[in-house]
């Protein structure tokens, strides 16, 4: 089952999959308003998102199991566990591949707590069931995008499923409350601002008080002062309005002045030459994406062996990974996911080359936290378009790798350099 939530609605979806008893995957992926634009596909035009929000929801017999994006981040589940002083505690990421499905670090994050005792069932419970809500509340507000229900097995192990029904009619209700708090309220990424500290003081209880001024900084989201305080979004968003119809606080969007991490990163690497890493079992293809990359000032590296190159790739620590499909031993889907798990390659744009041009590949692609999508055979200019959107552009005058390191990784990695990247 797939389409566009322009013929069908999320709630009927749901309804749908819970009438059927189905056990699978349901990804929705969001795009800019009155585009028919294909799931993992790059938009045109002003509808233009370099990487639209996507979800992933899992069900079994009917029943919610989890919910939640696919960007593979860890923030919601630290918010949650801020609560309980352990937010500090998360496991390594590569102790949770056993549980962890496809794009659901998070949940095998939080199974991995169990596990080693830091939480309770009771409290995984609890921090299971708000963010189903949390997600809930994001995708039936949502009326652009595109969507693919496929059935597989159920995730494993389960720790609680939700009835859809009730869940969904409890979630539109709060949807339509939340729409009445406009126009006091526009978003739940929106930060709290506290202009009369004494007024409000005198308004609220010292507890209440003393709870909420940490957060009134400018830079503490309604949602995330909900996850802290294990409360709705709604109950939250209502507590605020008379404040704000009072002067005593104001609502903006995230006013720190701070770069995030990734674009911090993306300026220390400016002054690097740009690496790009292919990993590919066929010689013709490794070989022409380095002649092609190598002839416009890219430091271009190609991998035969997806085994040795999910450790090689830590070495490297390239700016873009070109990773085939269909491989033997490792295929480019689990490599993708186990790269994903790691926080060093959270953020590294990971493109998939595949010569499948299939709609579930690309949801599959997405499923595993890729960022894009490259079909076999493509000519040099399709390369280059794709390498400078996440890259920039190459330094045709840069140095040449020395050649002794060049075969001397060669020897131990079992890499490919071409020779048009070697002194002369």
């Amino acid at each position: 089952m797939q389409g566009y939530l322009s013929e069908i609605d999320i709630r009927s979806i749901l309804q749908l999959i819970e009438l059927g008893q189905r056990t699978g995957e349901l990804y929705l992926e969001s795009y800019g308003s009155g585009s028919n634009q294909p799931l993992g596909q790059p938009f045109d035009g002003a509808l233009t998102v370099p990487n639209p929000p996507s979800w992933l929801v899992f069900l079994a017999n009917g029943q919610l199991v989890y919910a939640g994006t696919t960007d593979n981040r860890l923030d919601r589940l630290r918010d949650h566990l801020h609560r309980y002083g352990i937010d500090h505690s998360l496991p390594d990421p590569s102790t949770t591949a056993a549980i962890a499905a496809f794009n659901s670090l998070e949940y095998g994050t939080l199974w991995a707590l169990l596990e080693q005792h830091l939480i309770t069932p009771g409290q995984g419970r609890t921090i299971l069931s708000h963010m189903v809500h949390e997600t809930l509340f994001d995708l039936l507000s949502l009326h652009h995008g595109a969507f693919v229900f496929q059935l597989s097995s159920a995730l494993s192990p389960q720790l609680m499923t939700h009835t859809i029904g009730d869940l969904v009619a409890g979630i539109t209700q709060q949807i339509q409350t939340w729409h009445q708090l406009h126009p006091h309220l526009q978003s739940p990424d929106q930060c709290p601002v506290l202009l009369a500290p004494e007024a409000f003081r005198a308004s609220v209880s010292s507890q209440v008080y003393q709870r909420m001024v940490t957060w009134m900084d400018g830079k503490t989201s309604i949602r995330r002062i909900g996850r802290y305080l294990n409360r709705d979004l709604l109950s939250v968003a209502r507590s605020l309005v008379p404040a704000i119809q009072q002067g005593q606080i104001s609502l903006i969007y995230n006013a720190s002045t701070g770069a995030s991490p990734a674009a911090s990163a993306q300026r220390l690497e400016r002054d690097r030459l740009p690496r790009i890493v292919c990993v590919d079992d066929s010689a013709t293809v490794r070989q022409a994406v380095e002649r092609i990359l190598d002839g416009q000032g890219y430091e271009a590296t190609s991998i035969g062996n997806p085994l040795k190159a999910l450790g090689l790739l830590f070495q490297l620590q390239p700016n873009l990974i070109l990773c085939d499909i269909t491989m033997p031993e490792l295929d480019g889907y689990e490599l993708c996911a186990m790269l994903r798990h790691s926080s060093a390659f959270r953020q590294t744009p990971i493109v998939m080359l595949t010569g499948k041009d299939g709609f579930l590949d690309r949801v599959k692609a997405r499923m595993v936290g890729a960022t894009d999508y490259l079909t076999k055979p493509f000519g040099p200019g399709e390369l280059l378009a794709l390498v400078e959107k996440y890259v920039g552009p190459g330094d045709l005058n840069r140095p040449r790798p020395d050649i002794l390191l060049a075969e001397a990784i060669e020897d131990e990695f079992d890499i490919d350099f071409s020779q048009a990247s070697l002194p002369r």
